[in-house]
């Protein structure tokens, strides 16, 4: 009708949505095609076929593992999940973000025995996330991440949105 006002929507709002795979890096993925190539010379001395056959199922195999074992990191629907551990962003306080020199330093000095990790040697930044709540024992979650500006963001502006 004109000059009717629109009514707000009553649909939920949706927080930032923010995803991120911690794959290998580019030494792993070579370091995982050299070992498989490995695996066949050392057998081409007792057949051929046994070699390449052996060297394509390592490869499979390696590729499988990788696949299944490089967790995600993400910001959706009000959690962040690091791997398999996730926790909603109304229990989360300061996001630091950690560049290598810092995380290195989180790691040694000033970790925490409590601190949930979620980190991968190859990624050399990530974040630093305080939980506030009162009844977790954990005091904070580190969480590698190749881009780690956009993960504290993503936390952020979720939390606040809640």
């Amino acid at each position: 009708m004109p000059g009717t006002a629109p009514r707000p929507s009553s649909a939920p709002v949706p927080g930032p949505v923010w995803s991120e795979r911690l794959w290998l890096g580019p030494w792993g993925w070579t370091l995982l095609v050299a070992f498989t190539l490995m695996l066949g010379v050392v057998l081409l001395p007792v057949d051929a076929v046994l070699a390449v056959v052996v060297a394509l199922v390592a490869l499979a195999g390696g590729l499988t593992a990788a696949v299944l074992l490089t967790p995600t990191v993400s910001v959706r629907d009000g959690v962040l999940r690091a791997g398999r551990a996730h926790i909603p962003l109304t229990l989360l306080g300061d996001v630091t973000v950690l560049d290598a020199d810092a995380l290195r330093t989180e790691l040694g000095p000033r970790l925490d025995a409590r601190a949930h990790v979620c980190l991968r040697g190859w990624v050399r930044s990530g974040v630093r996330v305080e939980l506030t709540d009162p009844a977790d024992p954990t005091p904070y979650w580190l969480v590698s991440s190749r881009r780690p500006d956009e993960l504290a963001r993503a936390i952020t502006v979720g939390a606040q949105a809640r």
